[in-house]
């Protein structure tokens, strides 16, 4: 039961997160809360092992999570290519299928998850993909929050490069193709906090957070983007940074006391926090197939949690 209480919070800190992210790209540019929110996670990360005593426990223990923070720049990169070329609606739940790798990994490696808890799995990663399954609408502030530790999309930005327009087939054929990569470079970066936290869980927290602050810093110094913000978005930014690494922590310990298999799919489940908390704060809609995956969702996850 501990397993699965992490894991689902570590699904309340990223659906959390990515709303808030979402909700302050308002206030601020898109790098400056990618900026800023990374800023602050390494900063909360680097003090909670210090302030816990965990020395480092070696690049052979490491090596899997910073790899996995070069994935996720991948999978983010690869994933806001594919909502600029196709359409959101096809982009953004297959991009939520990135907890299928883990969960085959488990597999692979010889878990054997209940009857009951595979059904709940079914049950649950069905959902996710009907919640993330939305068009972007106007009036909308909080999009598809398919991918962790990364802002949900903000519908208008989306339709503002074209997603409202008729894609042509080839480059829709593109977007499924780099939204297939965004999964798995996604899944591989939870691959990734499973082999580190089998060591320390807390550097794994604290090692993904340093690599993807590295590549992200190389890519801005690259790109050089203008960074705008409010004064009002700096707590929100903070925020998101602290949410975002804290579930980080969450899965990392999660896999430690439980199935991969198991605790990937219930981390997987933040897309619902995410459109629940835009219908509950903001009032947004939610579309009765995206209420059908919230509700199959949490039939899912008392599933996993009976098995």
């Amino acid at each position: 039961m501990l397993a699965i209480a992490l894991a689902l919070g570590a699904s309340i800190g990223w659906g959390s997160g990515d709303f808030l992210g979402g909700l302050t790209t308002r206030r601020a540019s898109l790098w400056a809360v990618i900026v800023g929110s990374q800023a602050v996670g390494l900063v909360g990360a680097t003090l909670v092992v210090v302030l816990a005593g965990h020395g480092w426990p070696g690049l052979h223990a490491v090596w899997p999570v910073m790899l996995g923070g070069l994935a996720s720049v991948v999978a983010i990169s690869c994933f806001y290519q594919a909502l600029a070329i196709g359409s959101m609606s096809v982009v953004a739940p297959i991009s939520a299928t990135n907890a299928m790798i883990p969960f085959l990994v488990g597999l692979a490696a010889g878990e054997r998850p209940s009857v009951a808890q595979l059904a709940g799995v079914a049950l649950a990663a069905a959902g996710v993909i009907l919640v993330a399954s939305e068009r972007a609408r106007a009036g909308d502030t909080i999009g598809v929050a398919a991918l962790p530790n990364e802002p949900a999309v903000e519908p208008a930005a989306i339709m503002a490069i074209g997603s409202t327009r008729r894609v042509p087939r080839r480059n829709q054929r593109r977007a499924i193709v780099l939204a297939l990569t965004a999964a798995v470079a996604m899944g591989l970066v939870l691959v990734g906090y499973d082999a580190t936290a089998r060591y320390d869980a807390l550097w794994a927290m604290l090692g993904g957070r340093i690599s993807s602050v590295v590549v992200f810093a190389m890519v801005f110094a690259a790109a050089r983007p203008r960074l705008e913000m409010r004064r009002s978005a700096l707590p929100f930014i903070v925020a998101v940074g602290l949410l975002d690494t804290g579930a980080n922590g969450l899965f990392a310990l999660a896999t430690t006391q439980g199935y991969l298999s198991i605790v990937s799919v219930l981390g997987s489940v933040y897309p619902v926090v995410t459109v629940l908390l835009a219908y509950g704060l903001l009032r947004e809609r939610i579309a009765p197939h995206q209420m059908v995956g919230a509700f199959g969702t949490l039939a899912g996850i008392a599933l996993i949690a009976a098995g």
